[in-house]
């Protein structure tokens, strides 16, 4: 039985959609990647305080900082508390309860 007009054209434009959806497919996937840094955060993009990519400038400071932060005492390192001492940091925190029960161990 030989193949009707209507059979060759419902198959053709078949093949037509598979292909263009298989297309869209990797496309999306080359543009995701990107697109995200410019849709905003209410939208579902990257938060204000996510690291840069890998493999840009930005990216490249911040693993010196880092790398620089790293090798400095932990007395200097901003963000340390001022006595230098974490135990007495630790002790001021827990003498601030205020049921004033002793923990339970």
């Amino acid at each position: 039985m030989p193949a009707s007009p209507h059979h060759i054209a419902t198959i053709v434009a078949l093949a037509v959609a598979g292909v263009a959806l298989a297309g869209c497919g990797t496309i999306n996937e080359k543009l995701s990647a990107g697109m995200g840094d410019y849709i905003p955060q209410w939208a579902g993009g990257l938060p204000a305080d996510a690291p840069p990519r890998p493999g840009t400038a930005k990216y490249d400071e911040m693993m010196k900082e880092r790398e620089r932060l790293r090798t400095m005492p932990a007395s200097e390192r901003p963000g340390a508390s001022p006595s230098g001492d974490p135990a007495s940091a630790q002790t001021s925190s827990s003498q601030g309860s205020s049921s004033g029960l002793p923990p339970v161990h």
